[in-house]
């Protein structure tokens, strides 16, 4: 037999080999995935709670979980409930949610479980770490984002995406009774735009009067919903095999990450090549001061990029559709920036305006206690415990608190928490009185609490002002409640149709 013929029968073999070594994991995993769905349908536990967590009979009755969840807690006499085959216990009681994000915050970090989920997508960023790494991000940020220059440079982005692009786009529509829009892509649009410019300089130009699409954009929606759906897996077992043999939806959020990771590595190359200037005002050029890792830059910046990007976007998609439903709060928002800025003033309001505009805040407040961005979070004991209500907690426990459900309990809101009143956040004289944050954990509370709570609002606050002191926005089927897919931050399936029309008659400034 000659060489050819023989490197020819060698790389058969090495094919077949090849070959049987893949059925053979292929197989692996499907008695795994059948194991699983056993487990599934024969669960450890088979109390009403976990058997209908297991087999999703809870959507008979409920379109979404956290509707569920909401119902469960108000039938507990405590707020807190135990699901026991996912080891978590789940809690809408404020007293439980100040011990664990004031009075024991050490004793409950993010954990091990969270942050292996998040780790390829975030990395090393303040959203996915613990301890030291935490605690110097939190204070770099604090510096940076509490300084005058910063806010100024996020509020002239923001100011800028709106007249240049956001309402040049919603205008192009108005009175197109056969154009209807996605407010909730839109809105998605140019959070995604105005958080680039302000975390890497960079404008993606999503929101364009063509609305381009962006492989950025598409790649970090990509990540950021694959890596939600790992917390969906019945088992961790489950994605890190994926993982491991790189197939299905692993697959996909690593060609996705890999996208993302080519962008911001890029971005960081050429700034450390341009080399630190007084005029960008970016969040990474100014953490570039510090920091010589670019590994940790990208970590750190991909984080900020999470957390500034969905989670707006989702609040204002729930404050139109809110609106559409309530417009009486509409006319109450174009009453009172009339008095303050003047009923034929043009242009966004100053932040002094807006610092007037009490009845605003109020409603953005009231939007985000029903709706909130973030509808639930988890943290993981690290010793035994109890809570305040009396429920032990065993180490390595997942325990959550859940603002979806605090804002909707009637011990805590009263008999109407279910309705849509700004006015609950005003006192007599009309000033905004912001209430406990151990109540009202839309922002986190303690030690964690959001640094960029005041941004987001400014930001959320002249998006709102600048849409309805212009237009009138109709919402198609406005009063069908919305149906949440899965998800890191609350996002409605099929997105927020919209027809925009210029500001009724009968309404006019």
């Amino acid at each position: 037999m000659d060489s050819g013929s023989t490197s020819s029968c060698l790389f058969q073999s090495v094919q077949i080999a090849l070959f049987l070594l893949f059925i053979s994991f292929a197989f692996v995993f499907s008695v795994f995935s059948f194991l699983i769905y056993i487990f599934r349908l024969k669960p450890l536990c088979d109390c009403d709670v976990c058997t209908a967590y297991l087999s999703s009979s809870w959507t008979k009755e409920f379109d979404n979980l956290c509707d569920w969840y909401t119902h469960l807690l108000r039938k507990s006499p405590t707020g807190t409930i135990h699901v026991h085959v996912l080891g978590n216990v789940v809690t809408a009681n404020p007293a439980n949610v100040e011990h664990m994000l004031r009075t024991r915050f050490d004793n409950y970090p993010k954990g091990k479980p969270f942050s292996a989920i998040l780790g390829d997508l975030l990395g090393r960023g303040i959203f996915n770490v613990d301890g030291e790494s935490w605690k110097f991000q939190r204070k770099m940020a604090s510096l940076e984002l509490g300084s005058v220059s910063i806010r100024a440079y996020a509020f002239e982005v923001v100011a800028s995406e709106i007249e240049s692009r956001l309402v040049p786009l919603l205008s192009s529509v108005c009175g197109k009774d056969d154009r209807v829009l996605d407010l909730q892509d839109v809105f998605r649009r140019f959070s995604f735009d105005s958080i680039c410019k302000f975390s890497f300089g960079l404008d993606p130009g999503c929101l364009k009067l063509s609305l381009p699409v962006s492989e950025f954009a598409e790649a970090f929606d990509a990540a950021s919903r694959l890596s939600a759906e790992r917390a969906m897996s019945p088992s961790p077992l489950v994605w890190r095999i994926k993982r491991l043999l790189n197939i299905g939806s692993e697959r996909r959020l690593r060609e996705a990450i890999k996208m993302v990771n080519a962008l911001a590595d890029e971005v960081i190359k050429q700034k450390r090549e341009m080399g630190p200037s007084e005029g960008h005002n970016d969040l990474l050029s100014r953490f570039m001061i510090n920091i010589d890792d670019d590994r940790y830059l990208r970590d750190i910046v991909v984080s900020f990029l999470l957390a500034g990007r969905d989670t707006v976007a989702s609040a204002l998609t729930s404050f139109f559709w809110l609106l559409s439903q309530n417009p009486e709060v509409r006319d109450a928002i174009r009453e009172e920036s009339d008095r303050v800025m003047g009923p034929t003033a043009d242009g966004l309001a100053s932040f002094e305006q807006m610092r007037k505009m009490h009845y605003l805040q109020a409603a953005l407040y009231e939007c985000m206690r029903l709706y909130p961005p973030v509808q639930f979070d988890s943290k993981f004991a690290q010793d035994d415990d109890v809570l305040p209500d009396g429920k032990k907690v065993k180490k390595g426990t997942r325990v959550t608190y859940h603002p979806y459900a605090m804002g909707r309990m009637e011990r805590l809101w009263g008999p109407d928490g279910l309705k849509f009143r700004p006015s609950r956040w005003l006192t007599r004289d009309g000033v905004f009185s912001p209430e406990n944050p151990y109540k009202y954990p839309v922002f986190q509370a303690g030690v964690r609490v959001c640094l960029g709570k005041e941004m987001a609002l400014v930001e959320m606050k002249s998006v709102a002002l600048a849409l309805v002191r212009r237009f009138d926005v109709h919402v198609a089927d406005s009063h069908r409640g919305p149906r949440f897919a899965p998800g890191l931050t609350a996002t409605i399936r099929g997105g927020l149709p919209v027809a925009i029309k210029e500001r009724s008659v009968s309404s006019t400034r």
